[in-house]
């Protein structure tokens, strides 16, 4: 009677959901997220949110393909709270990224899966290195899947409504919320373009649900095409192409494939419950998967890049085996090829054990029942062209350039709900007590990458200003891309980027900089940074050493601290 009423109150209070919020407050906290710099594309992003909250109007500044729309607003009011800084504007962030984790939670259990497996598997991806780097970032990763996330939990209440008054509540709540939510990253608008769409053919039977739900979606085309005509009209903003004017097929597939080798690792803590599933299977099925495992070992990655897993991830760094790529010099490595080699067998090995248990269960029936009357048939409709659409979108992406990790984020959760929900099916109805322990595992390493991270951004910009208090400006500082857009920012309206549209004479070719032996990425997008100096991990790189001191910074769990140097960003002219 007592374990009953426990459980009551639990599922009356959403108290899973509340925890797995408060875990990503509390891991957070413990990784100290804070820099006065930009991280990735994120530093013009806060100079928009200040402008907002001091003029009341969106500006853009040339760096923002996306429309980042609320989540400027969400910014601006932090702004208006606690006052102007970069970590008042990431605040924003992990405030929603704590809401999006009490949502996922409550997903996952709309989608038919217990309360405690899918606290478990929610906790197994907003504590992972990708979602928490994210999350401390004003970057549109997290808002964009925050939007897809609440119109599938939307549309999956709407599914199991018995009322037709709630179904069409549910369904314009759907609707409303990926409206508003998608104006920070479009592509969040596939809920309104494809999920909805697919929930309304589930309901096609319905007569009385469809015909507000049709309006009311058709509303939310207009919307996303009003909204779409209004990005276009706004200066400095910039134009994205959906289809590049020619493209590889093949390469741009392998790219594709290339990057979906890195989900197992990406949900790694729930992939390696199903390593047991080998024993289980046949030796002939044994046999074809250590073949493909050792194909999949050796399968050429990026050029340049890691073949084992994790990969570099994205350019902030978000697997942690490098601090970071863009500065001079060797970066300090904090995952070894050891541990790599580790990680490439769990994550390859886990994925092909997955494999052994789908062809072994293959038309079997399931051990356990779904609670809630939802097929997989409807999953499939509901999941399918979502996922899809999603897959054709980043098709030009990986033609023009690579996709980067945190494109994957949606794609994640469909795996995650997919993957969870069979293993309550197939396997065992409960994940077992060693999840909660490769949980708390990744989160560690979550946290440590986290850490180092934005420890490191916190010696750029000591370094920067150590240069600046002995008379060397921003200006005559190449510190990476991401601090050189900002230090651009302050002396300009806007990027120099090439391709902004209004006005028409917005770019203007930058003059080359002085011959050195390094090059600074991306020197005509800021016109204003003329390096004399340049950061760099290694004192005697690029025009060679200088009598500033070096700024060290805490790396945790590595075998000793980091050092930044400034040099010479050209050797001094001889006399």
């Amino acid at each position: 009677m007592q374990l009953t009423t426990r459980h009551t109150i639990s599922t009356k209070y959403r108290i899973p959901a509340f925890f797995c919020a408060l875990a990503v407050l509390v891991c957070e906290l413990i990784a100290h997220p804070t820099t006065t710099m930009g991280v990735c594309d994120d530093g013009p992003y806060i100079l928009m949110a200040r402008t907002l909250a001091t003029t009341g109007h969106i500006v853009y500044n040339g760096w923002a393909a996306p429309m980042l729309g609320w989540q400027l607003y969400l910014a601006a009011a932090f702004i208006k709270l606690f006052g102007f800084s970069f970590t008042a504007v990431r605040m924003g962030t992990i405030f929603i990224a704590m809401l999006m984790a009490f949502v996922l939670q409550r997903t996952l259990v709309a989608a038919s899966i217990s309360d405690r497996n899918a606290t478990l598997a929610t906790l197994a991806f907003v504590l992972s290195p990708l979602y928490l780097m994210l999350s401390a970032t004003f970057m549109t990763d997290i808002y964009g899947l925050f939007a897809v996330v609440l119109c599938l939990y939307a549309c999956l209440r709407a599914l199991q409504s018995t009322t037709d008054r709630s179904t069409i509540a549910w369904l314009l709540f759907a609707i409303l919320s990926n409206a508003l939510c998608g104006t920070s990253r479009q592509i969040g608008w596939l809920g309104i373009l494809v999920m909805v769409p697919s929930t309304l053919f589930l309901l096609r039977n319905r007569r009385t649900v469809l015909l507000p739900a049709i309006l009311a979606n058709l509303a939310g085309f207009a919307f996303i095409f009003i909204s779409l005509h209004w990005l276009k009209q706004q200066p400095y903003s910039i134009p994205e192409q959906i289809l590049p004017p020619s493209f590889n097929l093949l390469h741009t597939l392998l790219g594709v494939f290339n990057n979906f080798l890195d989900i197992p690792f990406l949900l790694l803590p729930v992939m390696l419950l199903f390593l047991p599933e080998v024993r289980k299977s046949t030796p002939r099925i044994v046999g074809i998967l250590f073949l493909l495992f050792l194909l999949l070992l050796v399968h050429p990655r990026h050029p340049n890049i890691f073949i084992l897993e994790p990969t570099v991830g994205d350019w902030v760094g978000i697997h942690g085996i490098y601090e970071v790529l863009d500065l001079r010099g060797v970066a300090p490595i904090f995952l070894t090829p050891t541990v790599q080699v580790l990680l490439s067998i769990a994550s390859f090995g886990s994925l092909l054990c997955l494999i052994a248990s789908f062809l072994r269960t293959l038309g079997k029936p399931s051990s356990v029942r779904s609670t809630s009357g939802l097929p997989w048939k409807q999953l499939a409709v509901l999941l399918g062209p979502f996922t899809l659409a999603y897959i054709l979108l980043l098709l030009p992406r990986a033609a023009t350039t690579y996709i980067f990790d945190r494109y994957l984020l949606t794609l994640l959760v469909v795996a995650l709900l997919c993957l969870t929900r069979y293993y309550q099916e197939r396997v065992q109805p409960k994940f077992p007590l060693i999840g909660v322990l490769l949980v708390a595992s990744f989160a560690i390493y979550g946290i440590t990458t986290t850490h180092n991270l934005f420890s490191l951004y916190r010696a750029r910009v000591a370094l920067a200003d150590e240069l600046a208090a002995n008379g060397a400006p921003p200006t005559s500082v190449d510190n990476g891309w991401e601090y050189n857009l900002v230090t651009e920012l302050h002396h300009a309206n806007h990027i120099n980027f090439p391709t902004i549209a209004i006005p028409s004479n917005a770019y203007t070719p930058a003059p080359p900089l002085p011959g050195s032996p390094c090059k600074m990425l991306w020197y005509d997008y800021t016109p204003h940074v003329r390096p004399l100096y340049t950061i760099s991990f290694d004192p005697n790189t690029c025009g060679g050493p200088t009598s500033f001191a070096p700024v060290h910074y805490s790396r945790w769990l590595a075998s000793s601290p980091g050092a930044l140097y400034a040099v010479r960003f050209a050797p001094p002219p001889t006399p």
